[in-house]
């Protein structure tokens, strides 16, 4: 059963009433009036509304359709259930319709998109410390048209164009001078024939374009402003959870894949001494950061998540724990609207009644009167703070999102709680847990450490939630010092590989006595029956012969269809059917930016028993997506050693069955509906398994998933048999520490069981 119920406000005072509590709440010495309904109660729906995937356009709720003057909603039937939405009408102009009495107001009239108060504007929001001072926006020309550039048919990076900046959003009164500013640089980005090319590697057999250009492909749309519908999600199924958690997921890699190729796009406009080559004179091309130009593209072709309603409380598809490394990328999953103010909050303005209400904060531990304790939360508002020197020096006042926090208390509406929190494995320097939802339950004007008025709002953990991700990951980097003060049962060994693997891979069960893993022998890298790859160690001249690190045309890179598969990062920019990495004939050092999967594991794995799923694996670091975890290890059979092991009754782990979720990560089509998927370099009918009953590594532990967060990749590197790759295991999306590894292992059958038991 699930249901989206659009929960209505509404009072019944008269305009005298108004006024007064109007002028009583200006006072910071009295408390705000009471809210005429304190915790709104959902619309009542009938107990067959549910929320389904098939009722959604894909990344978009729209389509509302109009079949009763009282009550609006929409049905489809798919499957035997109907899918109902719904809210009932007020006429807002007439005053009957507000000053009803208070038998007739019930919970089907309730609206949060109506509140009774006077209406007030907010202000702007200040500088934020990480962010710097806020340049002035530059103005936009007068009348400005969308106008569509046919993409060239060869790109040319030595002669940019001069360009005049297109309108991009017209400009929102609550938005800052930031989000205004990143519109120009982005339209001025995807205007510039010369801005570089995201280049698919060039395939033999398909007909994919040989360069992505940006402003090619299918006409970009008008940007849709976010609605000012506020709606509420509530008790999915388990089937929609994973329909939009896949939703969200192919958003995420929609941003990633656009940022790692702009990125690597850069690199080449770099090497070529074109760095400011984008129509913007002597500015650099790297201060429009890759993020902020790939979530341009996504937003002209309306690929940005939940514009169409604003949502309150939980995001569907997104878990409490999930880690973002940008800004932006909260902005295009709707968790969090504003590209650089804390607050984000339906503004007066584009609220019937002219209330605020606030939807979500940023905990970036910028402001020093803030206290932080992890359930609770004393979250200091915006405003009075210098953009230079980062202190507060006037007082702040109840306006603008520091209103919509007060608003949002008295209606009991919940806040979703991202918190930043510093780490090296970050781009940016910082990473973003979303924590999960919090009440605000009093607010007061105190003075700051700086001598001034600042807002204090005090914010206290809804119960029932999934363990913080900011908790998690401080739990994390503390256990990989010292583990036993943390946990001091429970360990039945620090390293199950015996100092085979790089990191130590370390064994906890606090379940039961199941010591299993413990009896099998660890095998770091697979062992190849030597009939397979014999004279396969040559093949086509062995390596490329680099003295220093692999560049473009070197005989690795033509192997993978004339590029690299690796960022300078180490990041897999897109999945392909064969990966070559540069091996042991290769004569480049090992620094080479070409060997990634052949140098182990990077991060701390743990083995641990769990009541649902048996035993499993979790990571005591943050894994970025795209980056490479460990290898699918144990004895490679042929087919026909596999055929006399399977009748025996060994567990046998087949190559061929796992899903090919490689041409997940990197698909840009929903940006560029040209975009091909590689097909080059392609592998042969893979008829040989592996055999895990003697011999394994700890990836023989990952636990299944229809909806995974790793994927396999094969790879080559020490010899070029295609028909015995390497079975490399990626990271699908961001993997917060202690969060379990699961992959899509196919064909579900006995040996899946056996893996886990």
């Amino acid at each position: 059963m699930s249901a989206i119920s659009q929960t209505r406000l509404a009072g019944n005072e008269s305009a005298a009433d108004k006024k007064d509590n109007y002028q009583e709440k200006e006072r910071i010495s009295h408390p705000p009036p009471p809210p005429i309904f304190s915790n709104p109660p959902p619309c009542s729906l009938p107990t067959s509304a549910t929320l389904s995937p098939s009722a959604f356009p894909p990344r978009s709720w729209r389509n509302l359709g109009i079949e009763d003057p009282l009550f609006r909603c929409f049905r489809r039937r798919r499957g035997g259930r109907v899918f109902l939405f719904g809210a009932m009408d007020v006429d807002e102009s007439s005053p009957s319709s507000l000053l009803a009495s208070p038998s007739s107001l019930s919970s089907d009239s309730i609206d949060l998109n109506f509140l009774p108060f006077l209406r007030r504007e907010p202000k702007s929001e200040p500088a934020s410390p990480e962010h710097g001072p806020l340049p002035p926006p530059l103005p936009l020309p007068p009348q400005a048209t969308a106008v569509v550039f046919a993409a060239p048919t060869t790109p040319d990076l030595s002669s940019p164009e001069v360009l005049t900046p297109l309108q991009s959003l017209p400009p929102n009164p609550d938005e800052d001078a930031l989000f205004a500013e990143y519109c120009r640089l982005a339209s001025l980005y995807l205007l510039s024939a010369g801005a570089g090319a995201i280049v698919p590697a060039p395939t033999p057999e398909a007909a994919a374009p040989a360069a992505v250009q940006p402003g090619s492909g299918s006409a970009a749309k008008k940007r849709r402003p976010r609605s000012s519908e506020l709606v509420r999600v509530s008790s999915l199924s388990v089937r929609d959870q994973i329909y939009f958690r896949d939703l969200v997921r192919r958003a995420r890699i929609t941003f990633e894949s656009l940022r790692g190729l702009l990125l690597k796009d850069d690199e080449r406009a770099e090497a070529l001494g074109l760095a400011g080559v984008i129509g913007l004179g002597s500015v650099d091309r790297r201060r429009v950061r890759a993020d902020l130009r790939a979530a341009a593209l996504m937003a002209d072709r309306d690929l940005w998540l939940n514009r169409d309603r604003r949502i309150v409380g939980p995001i569907p598809g997104i878990a409490v724990g999930d880690a973002f490394f940008f800004r932006m990328e909260l902005c295009v999953l709707g968790l969090h609207g504003q590209v650089q103010a804390g607050i984000d909050y339906l503004s007066a303005g584009q609220s019937a009644s002219g209330e605020p209400i606030a939807t979500s904060i940023i905990v970036s531990g910028g402001y020093e009167d803030d206290d932080d304790r992890g359930d609770v939360l004393v979250y200091t508002g915006h405003g009075g703070r210098d953009p230079n020197l980062h202190k507060h020096c006037v007082d702040q006042k109840l306006e603008g999102g520091n209103l919509a926090l007060e608003r949002s208390m008295a209606y009991g509406i919940e806040i979703r709680v991202i918190r930043a929190v510093k780490s090296k494995r970050s781009p940016v320097g910082k990473v973003y847990f979303y924590d999960g939802l919090y009440k605000v339950v009093d607010y007061w004007l105190d003075r700051g450490k700086a001598g001034f008025g600042v807002y204090k709002y005090k914010m206290i953990r809804i119960e029932g939630q999934e363990p913080m991700g900011s908790v998690n990951y401080r739990a994390a980097e503390h256990l990989k010092v010292d583990a036993l003060s943390m946990r001091p049962t429970g360990y039945l060994s620090f390293d199950i590989s015996m100092g085979r693997e790089i990191m130590p891979v370390a064994l906890y069960n606090d379940v039961d006595d199941d010591r299993d893993p413990l009896l099998f022998e660890y095998l770091a890298r697979p062992i190849f029956p030597s009939s397979a790859i014999q004279g396969k160690f040559a093949v086509g001249g062995g390596g490329c012969g680099c003295i220093e690190n692999c560049s473009i045309g070197c005989y690795c890179a033509e192997r993978n269809g004339g590029e690299f598969a690796y960022d300078k990062a180490g990041v897999l920019l897109r999945g392909k059917p064969l990966l070559y990495e540069c091996g042991p004939y290769c004569q480049c050092p090992p620094s080479c930016p070409n060997r990634v999967s052949q140098k182990g594991l990077k991060n701390r794995l743990e083995v641990f028993r769990s009541r649902e799923t048996g035993w499993g694996v979790r990571s005591l670091d943050l894994i970025k997506s795209g980056t490479f975890i460990c290898e699918f290890s144990g004895i490679v059979l042929t087919h026909q050693q596999s055929e006399i092991v399977a009748a025996s009754g060994d567990c046998l782990v087949h190559p061929n069955r796992f899903p090919s979720r490689w041409l997940d990560w990197g698909d840009i089509s929903d940006v560029y509906p040209e975009y091909v998927a590689p097909n080059h370099p392609a592998t042969t009918d893979l008829n040989f398994s592996i055999d895990v009953s003697r011999a394994r590594n700890v990836a023989c532990y990952f636990s299944h998933s229809c909806s995974p967060n790793v994927f396999i990749q094969f790879v080559l590197f020490d010899h070029y048999n295609v028909s015995y790759p390497h079975l490399m295991i990626f990271a699908l999306e961001n993997i917060p520490p202690l969060r379990e590894l699961s992959i899509d292992y196919g064909m579900i059958d006995e040996w899946v069981g056996k893996l886990t038991m």
